[in-house]
């Protein structure tokens, strides 16, 4: 069996981390459940270009147990645990195509590992593989049913391909779904950026001026995990409304290049390109520590900062430091994702639903088969209701329903005052 990791012989490690993850995963475990009596996905070869993660394994043994023939290539270069690609491998048979820290032509030789494999649907966080889907490998396309796609960022760019006519094949926007953005992009991305950002410094937030920008889901999330910490949280934005709702919450709000003289932390979950740009670097409180959690590495503009730079030296593990001519900067996780980077990305918990609503999609996607179009599409509200509905019922809760009374109400337009 084919495939590319660091070590087989991590894989006990790596089984006992998944299993540690399925605990909290009880919505996918029932969606596995059903997977295996009704085999939805028999025949489909899968193509993941995932964080190869405890939590991304518990869905690949769902949709392998559903049918699927599954390969897995990493969808960031330092957000692969090593452990888990040797489980994956050994205990579950699954064609593995990752190494955490591998370069750019490691990294992109995987995903045509993946795609060689001539996958019917393939799974994208961050549409790496759709775009080189499209640019390299226009021959496979029409053997491609659709793809789902997991982050913001990924979203951003299939739409910019669909409104150039660009995107060829339908995908589902899973990061869209109800219980993905409003629960992993905000408490999520809210407690494991935190988590790497202090397992990688170990510095103490309470007192800090932690710098919030973007106030998305994520920037919501942080920035109250922040500020719940005891720091003093600015948030900048270029959003009236977003900037406005992140005033009303409490938190101060201006530009970054006033921010960025007084701020201890500043980091970016924009999903944009040079938030952070070299008129903020110059500016720069000393000793200032930059992060950030958008998808790719290129919020910071890090070629400035190393162009800026007279000394760079690796000072921790996750902490490059960037020696100015009048002031030092600390970069974090080389401006990569530091969530997953610098620590284990979100609790499994909350990946539950994500993951959920990736396995319901790739159902979904192979039913209508042939009859949705070449564009970004929303998962079927049912489905994102099913998905929590089948998370309170693991939690024990109950909740009210609609009388019929109600419900005529409701429908209705004749009553009033």
């Amino acid at each position: 069996m084919q495939h590319d990791i660091k070590n087989l012989k991590l894989a006990p490690k790596g089984k006992k981390l998944i299993n540690w993850a399925e605990r909290d995963m009880p919505v996918l475990r029932q969606i596995r459940k059903r997977f295996k009596k009704q085999q939805p996905l028999k025949g489909i070869t899968l193509g993941a270009c995932l964080h190869v993660t405890s939590e991304t394994a518990n869905l690949v043994h769902t949709l392998q147990t559903g049918g699927a023939r599954v390969l897995l290539c990493a969808s960031n270069p330092l957000s692969t645990n090593d452990a888990v690609a040797a489980a994956l491998v050994k205990y579950f048979k699954t064609q593995v195509f990752a190494i955490k820290g591998e370069n750019n032509q490691t990294y992109y030789k995987h995903l045509n590992a993946v795609l060689n494999a001539k996958p019917n649907l393939t799974m994208d966080d961050g549409a790496d593989l759709v775009g080189l889907l499209h640019e390299k490998r226009k021959s496979q396309l029409p053997t491609v049913v659709g793809s789902t796609e997991e982050t913001t960022t990924g979203v951003i760019r299939l739409k910019a391909m669909a409104k150039d006519k660009a995107l060829k094949i339908p995908v589902l926007a899973v990061n869209d779904n109800l219980t993905k953005h409003l629960f992993d992009n905000r408490y999520g991305t809210g407690q494991s950026t935190i988590d790497g950002i202090l397992r990688a410094t170990n510095v103490l937030l309470a007192g800090k001026t932690f710098v919030v920008c973007g106030y998305g889901w994520c920037g919501r999330g942080v920035a109250m995990r922040a500020k719940g910490m005891g720091a003093q949280v600015i948030v900048c934005e270029v959003d009236p409304i977003k900037a406005l709702e992140a005033k009303m919450d409490g938190f101060q709000v201006m530009r970054l290049i006033q921010a960025i003289k007084k701020a201890d932390l500043v980091l970016s979950t924009t999903g944009n390109k040079h938030v952070v740009d070299e008129k903020h670097l110059r500016q720069a409180k000393d000793g200032v520590i930059l992060a950030q959690s958008g998808h790719f590495d290129v919020e910071i503009n890090k070629p400035a900062l190393k162009k800026l730079a007279k000394k760079i030296s690796q000072v921790r593990k996750f902490v490059t430091e960037y020696q100015l001519p009048d002031r030092k900067i600390n970069l974090l996780a080389d401006g990569r994702l530091v969530n997953l980077a610098a620590a284990d990305g979100h609790p499994a918990s909350v990946m539950d639903m994500s993951f959920a609503g990736q396995a319901l999609a790739a159902e979904y996607i192979w039913q209508k088969r042939g009859k949705l179009t070449a564009k970004v599409h929303a998962l079927p509200a049912k489905l994102d209701q099913r998905i929590a509905t089948l998370k309170l019922a693991s939690e024990g809760v109950k909740i009210d329903k609609l009388t019929a009374e109600q419900k005529r109400y409701l429908s209705s337009w004749q009553e009033g005052t």
